[in-house]
């Protein structure tokens, strides 16, 4: 078995650090409805959307194996290939978060991996066979089909209750976003939290340390689920406010139904290990629970904002992960540049995200009205 190398820990942390990213990133995708109705308060909500990403890393290794085996040949890949990946996954993520921009964690992981083993190892190291399977047709399936179902629940949820009073209604269906938005974060942590036990996998196969179509070892797997709970428990506000108001006016049964239907999807798609975008699911479930009501009114030019960056987000990440392994690749010096590049950048998209905050404080305020200055009568 071969020794631990400093370049493996170094992976290991980018990996985890990605995986923070996610957390944060992703939170809305299971508790912006709910924020939005006022069914779960926001601190609240990110804490029980924490917890349950933990718990449902542990509850399956079936997308892990297919990040770790799957989309590229693990024999091809070295650690430098990898922390570039990882790096034009988590400079991806931090630019959509900076524009609020619901954009796919996973998809950027998958294009930072690819670009990067394209530069380093040829494209004979890429097996687009699997991209295509796993990755591209869940992304083009995946939203439609939970817009589909979740249009119809909702349809459904209004027209059961419509004999019943409004404050009734949602009274109830508020009750119930409490469990179907907790079903969404566990099934968040069965998809999204093994997306980086795959590639810490892949990490450790490609420097000896595991052999070859190894499972993700326990440690993996809880600090794996430990990275993305934590972020998902700082909150990604301002993807919150995108999805929970941006998008389209949520009540409480829409909520509900959104988040019943990405969960039915998210774990049918983890149980066949496809790697699918929870993010485009989720989104593909608002934007459904939206069209499901009458007179609701859905924000087209929020909607092609987003599909624009789903669109940019495999071959933008794959351009920067490219790069990067092609920089990385110089030595130890060139790692070194990489990775002081991406904490620069990362710093400035820190500073540059408090000209405008976002926090639990205001996070249900529309984009539009947050946008406007504020105009101070005179006293």
């Amino acid at each position: 078995m071969a020794s631990v190398s400093f370049l493996l820990v170094a992976v290991i942390l980018t990996a985890l650090a990605f995986d923070f990213t996610n957390g944060f990133h992703d939170t809305a995708n299971s508790m912006a409805t709910s924020i939005a109705t006022g069914a779960l308060s926001p601190r609240v909500a990110v804490a029980v959307a924490g917890l349950l990403n933990l718990a449902g890393a542990f509850l399956s290794t079936e997308v892990a194996k297919t990040i770790s085996g799957g989309i590229v040949q693990d024999s091809e890949v070295s650690l430098v290939m990898i922390f570039a990946g990882l790096i034009g996954a988590i400079l991806w993520n931090l630019v959509t978060w900076l524009l609020g921009l619901p954009s796919s964690s996973s998809h950027a992981l998958f294009g930072g991996l690819i670009g990067a083993v394209w530069v380093g190892a040829g494209g004979s190291a890429v097996r687009f066979g699997a991209i295509i399977e796993k990755i591209v047709i869940p992304a083009v399936a995946s939203p439609v089909v939970a817009c589909v179902i979740a249009l119809l629940a909702t349809y459904l949820a209004y027209m059961i209750t419509r004999r019943t009073s409004r404050r009734a209604v949602g009274k109830g269906f508020r009750a119930g976003q409490i469990g179907s938005a907790s079903l969404v974060a566990l099934a968040h942590g069965t998809n999204d939290a093994q997306k980086t036990m795959g590639v810490i996998t892949l990490a450790l196969i490609s420097s000896g340390v595991l052999g070859h179509g190894a499972e993700p070892p326990w440690w993996v797997v809880l600090s794996a689920g430990l990275a993305i709970a934590l972020g998902t428990y700082a909150g990604g506000w301002r993807i919150i406010r995108t999805m929970g108001k941006g998008l389209t006016d949520i009540q409480a049964p829409q909520g509900f139904a959104a988040e019943t239907s990405a969960t039915a999807v998210i774990l049918a798609s983890s149980h066949m290990g496809f790697a699918l975008s929870t993010t485009q699911v989720c989104t593909g479930s608002i934007l459904g629970a939206g069209l499901g009501r009458r007179l609701a009114h859905v924000r087209w030019g929020v909607a092609g904002r987003i599909a624009v960056s789903w669109l940019l987000t495999l071959p933008a990440a794959a351009a920067v992960g490219g790069v990067a392994a092609w920089v990385a690749d110089r030595g130890d010096a060139g790692v070194a540049l990489v990775a002081g590049v991406a904490l620069a950048a990362a710093a400035a998209f820190y500073v540059l995200s408090r000209r405008r905050p976002v926090s639990p404080e205001n996070v249900n305020e529309s984009p539009e009205n947050a946008a406007k200055p504020t105009v101070k009568s005179a006293a």
